[in-house]
Order: structure tokens, then sequence, then C-alpha cells
């Protein structure tokens, strides 16, 4: 370890002395983010009880650094949309919040704190994710009542802020689903699929199956073991700082806007000789590789100036690409905070077309799309095929993200206030821009029919796909499981995502986003840095426990394409144990 990394502290309990970043005093922005010496203001301690009545009365209170930020002002005005920080209600969110931030962000949410806590936060499951709040007048008849009777024996104490979940509080504890072995859960399914009518049984099997076997693979969740955990990250965090790497390597841009110059001007020659085919492959190769520049403005890992970096990013996106920025980056900020998770994670829910849990069969409510996502008949026939369409509807996957930008655009989903609301018009004017080269000028002006303008707009879009098979291989073989509010960040990170492993010559095809587990990890480290982190990653994984998935491009598919198939035996499982009961005469298995 770096000797700049602060050695642990004999109580795990004391977080605050883990993190060489608080943000409990100004910091001066000329010390590489390390706190000043400058006094800061002292905060009243507040309770978890208070904490919890405040979000029952409807405030948005987040933990960051030690303090209680009250942030129902800036919902409106977050760049990235107040869906990611939704999912932070009731949190404690130092370690999101410093890795998807810049310094000088970090240090404006300061004037959003209204108290302080002392030792490691207990998260709350937030609001949105279905997390339950007591208000405060039931907070205090709870503890009239534990005075006058003793202690509690229903178990809801202030540290349950959720329903009972049919997972962890029924029959069973966590402690019981860890002692639990394959061949007894082998034995449930077989019995679920004789007699369970509507299948939820069945299900929450496969639930508890995936929850084991996450517990036995991964360090356990007890406070002293994600403690641990989360001191080392930090300590690998400023490691990190301290090695230069979040310095912008800009010759590699340079080499990278090489390519990205001869492929566009390859493409138009192609065009002008009447090589349709060939033009509008290299117009896809270089949308390809231009998403890779996209993405590191999105992060703010060019310039690191928040609207430079935007607009870096609108020109590639919406003026040359015809896609949204700002689409993006409220769908990938959410990705980052609630990876793989089947409820609220947009990268994965992907229903009709795609389900890689058996979650989505109990037709879940994405609270990214506000909606129901029904597992109807159409999904019940795609899904049992799904492995077979993984590559021809992924070839087909940046449609999607056409409409997807045009509705974000049009309906005005992005922020209408602050430092962000110019930008959805600067990516409606590149919209414009975007349609009239390429879909008026180059489609319907140059192509001389409409069979060579259907191939064309085909073609191209389909050169981009790659991409797609990129970013989704890194996660859809990966745990679904939720493990508990409790889990550490970086342990969620690692266990819902897996790198790629190729030579250095081939980064350029993968645009450097093969090292998904490191970007999670770090976000903002800038793309061309990632291989060199990636020793260090290895060396926390190794120093904490935690497994890091690392797979060959080949095997990376293997395992993809293996959980699709698997998910499509389990939706057949299903639908025979639904389609039995029915034919019985007992279609909601009271039978059973």
């Amino acid at each position: 370890m770096s000797s700049a990394a602060s050695p642990p502290r004999d109580h795990p309990s004391d977080i605050a002395a883990y993190w060489p970043y608080r943000i409990d005093r100004p910091t001066d922005p000329t010390a590489n983010g390390k706190m000043a010496t400058a006094p800061s203001k002292v905060y009243p301690l507040m309770s978890r009880d208070e904490v919890e009545g405040m979000i029952a009365a409807g405030r948005k209170l987040i933990i960051i650094g030690q303090h209680v930020l009250k942030v129902d002002a800036w919902l409106p005005y977050h760049p990235a949309g107040d869906l990611a920080i939704l999912h932070m209600v009731g949190r404690d969110a130092t370690d999101e919040t410093t890795v998807l931030h810049s310094q000088a962000a970090i240090d404006q949410m300061q004037r959003y704190r209204i108290g302080r806590i002392e030792g490691r936060w207990k998260n709350f499951v937030p609001p949105i994710q279905g997390g339950k709040f007591r208000t405060k007048d039931e907070i205090e008849q709870s503890a009239e009542d534990t005075d006058s009777s003793g202690p509690e024996v229903d178990g809801r104490s202030s540290e349950n802020s959720r329903s009972p979940s049919p997972i962890f509080d029924t029959v069973e504890t966590r402690e019981g689903l860890h002692k639990r072995k394959g061949v007894q859960l082998e034995a449930e399914h077989a019995a679920h699929a004789e007699v369970d009518g509507d299948g939820l049984s069945f299900l929450d099997t496969l639930t508890r199956e995936q929850i084991t076997l996450d517990l036995d693979k991964y360090p356990s969740q007890d406070d002293a073991t994600q403690t641990e955990i989360i001191a080392k990250y930090r300590q690998l965090h400023q490691r990190l700082r301290d090695a230069g790497l979040y310095q912008c390597n800009y010759w590699a841009y340079a080499r990278e806007g090489t390519r990205y110059m001869l492929l566009f001007t390859a493409s138009m020659l192609f065009l002008r000789h009447g090589w349709y085919i060939c033009s509008a492959l290299a117009l896809g190769f270089t949308w390809h590789q231009l998403v890779f520049t996209a993405h590191d403005a999105g992060h703010m890992g060019i310039t690191h100036h928040y609207h430079v970096d935007s607009v870096i990013g609108i020109i590639i996106a919406d003026f040359i690409g015809g896609l949204s920025m700002g689409w993006w980056k409220r769908s990938h900020n959410v990705h980052h905070i609630v990876t793989n998770s089947p409820e609220h994670d947009p990268d994965i829910e992907h229903l009709p077309f795609f389900a890689i849990s058996h979650r989505f069969f109990g037709s879940l409510t994405s609270t990214y799309y506000n909606r129901v996502m029904q597992y109807d008949a159409f999904a019940k026939v795609v899904i049992k095929i799904q492995a077979y369409l993984y590559y021809p509807i992924l070839s087909l996957a940046r449609f999607n993200l056409t409409f997807l930008s045009l509705d974000y655009l049009l309906a005005g989903r992005g922020p209408t206030k602050g430092q962000a609301a110019w930008h959805r018009w600067l990516e409606l004017v590149g919209q414009v821009f975007f349609w009239t080269w390429y879909g008026y000028l180059l489609i319907y002006k140059t192509l001389p029919n409409n069979w060579t303008r259907l191939a064309y707009v085909l073609v191209s879009n389909m050169a981009a796909s790659p991409v797609h098979v990129q970013i989704v291989q890194s996660h859809f073989a990966m745990s679904t499981a939720d493990l508990g509010p409790q889990e550490s960040f970086p342990q969620k990170m690692l266990r819902t995502t897996m790198d790629v492993d190729c030579p250095p010559w081939l980064d350029f095809l993968h645009g450097g986003l093969q090292f998904q587990v490191i970007h999670h990890l770090f976000p903002r480290i800038p793309r061309h840095n990632l291989r060199q982190t990636q020793s260090m990653v290895q060396e926390f994984c190794n120093d904490v426990g935690i497994p890091y998935a690392l797979y060959g491009f080949a095997d990376c598919n293997k395992q993809v394409i293996g959980t699709l198939a698997e998910v499509s035996r389990q939706a057949a499982i299903l639908a025979k144990c639904q389609k039995t009961m029915i034919e019985s005469g007992d279609p909601f298995g009271h039978g059973h």
C-alpha cells in the first residue's frame, strides 16, 4: 500500500477515518482533493430515528462523509437527473458520490448539510426501492411501547426500513440461507415444479438459490467485513490518485482522432464512388469508435471540466451520431448506482426481448421507466429462444437507442433548471443537424433508390453493434441478486460486473471498456489508464477476498449465452407448473 493511505484504525466503526476525501470541511482545489486545514462548522449529531422520521415526512436525506445532507432542493438541478439521488436516500453515498463526481461538485454539496453521524451508517432501503419508514410519531410510540413491554419481539426496529421480504423474512434467515446446499435447492425445484400452480414459490426458490450462491462466494455481509472492504477500497483510490491515473492521456486521443478521421473519410470516398455498403460499414465503424470518447466525456474523463466535456459529448453523440448525451447520462448514472438490479437498472431491463433473471417473470415495475415490465404472451415466446436471438437483436440495438434519445429530448425528461438545463437545447440543435446531414443529404439526396437507402441505414447502424455486445457481456452473466442494503459499493460492483481479457493491441476494438469492473469501481479514471489500473485492482480483490471476474472474449460470450439459456429453461419450468395446475382445475394452487 502507498504510504499516503491511512492505515486502518483500531475501531472499524470509525469509517470516516478511512476516507482522505471527507467533505466535512472546505477543500483546497490545489491540494489534489485532500482536505485542507480550514476549520469547519460543527453540525448537530443526528440519531438514526431522526433521519428515519424526516425521510418518512418526505425529505430526501443522504449520508456523505459522516454528514447528513438534505438534497430536496437539488433534485431538479442535478445534471444526471433525480433518480440517481433517489436511490441513495437513507444510505451512505460517500463512495458512489466521490467516484462519480469532481471535487468541485463535492465541495458544492456541503451547502446541503444539516447534521452529522458517528460510526458506520447502517443503510436504509430507499423509498424508491420499497423502503418503509416510520414517522416521528410512530417512532415515539414504538419507543414508549418498548419501554413498557420490554424488547421488541417482532424484529421491527429503526434499522428495518422495508416491508417483510419473502426472501429474507419468511421461513429462513439469511444465515439459514447461507447454510443451505445445492442438493436441497434442486430438490425444492423439483417439488415446486410439481405442486406450485402460480409459480411464485418456484421463483422464490430460484431467488434463494442465487442469494445462497452469492453468500457462499463473496465476503460476509457483517459490519466488520464490509467496513474493512470499504477502508481498503478507499486506500486503493488514494493510491490511484497518487499514481496520476486520473490524468488524461491526450496523445491517446490524438491517435484515436486520426482513426476517426480515416474511417469517416473512407466512408465518404466509398459513397462518392458508389460503393454504398462499404461506405455504410465505414460510417458504422466510425460511430462505434466515437462512442468510446463520448463515454469518456459523459464521465468528465477528458478535460475534467463539466461543461467542456459535456459539449464534447453532445457534439459526438448528437451532432455526429444522432443519439442523446443527456439520455445516456441519466440512464448510465442510474446503472452505476444500482448495477444489475432487475427493478432499477435500465441497462438490463429489456423485456420482452431479454430476461437475464427469473425475477422478470413476475412482471416487475421498473423504477427507471416508471411502468410494469409485462411478462406477457409475446415475452414468453421470445424468452424461450433468447439465447438464439441475442446477436440478431443486439445488431439492431442502435435503433432502440435512437428512439430512447428522441423520447428523452422531445418529452423534456432532462433537468429543466441549473447548469445542465441549456444542454437540451444544444442537443435538439444537434439532432436537427444530424438528421439533416445523415437523413436528408446522405440517405435521401445521395442514395439512388429506396432499397439502397434501406440497406445503407441497416448496415451503418448494425456495423456499430459490437459496442452493444461489449457492454452487455460485462453484466448479463453476472449476479442480479440483492444481498441487502449493507453490502459495500466495491463488493457490489465486483459481484455484478466482469472484465474481458484481451491483448493490448486489441484495446482499440474494445475501446478500453473491456475493463468494466475497473470502470465501475472508478468511473472517472480516463479510459486509457484502465489497463494500468488492473494490477492494483487485482491486488485489492486478492486482499479482501472478492473474486475478480475476468474472462476471454469468447468465454465472456459463452457465459452470457449460458445465462440466457438457463433463464429460458427456468421460464419453461414455470410455464409447465402453471399449465399443470390449470389442467388440474386448480389454477390458483389452492389445493397446494
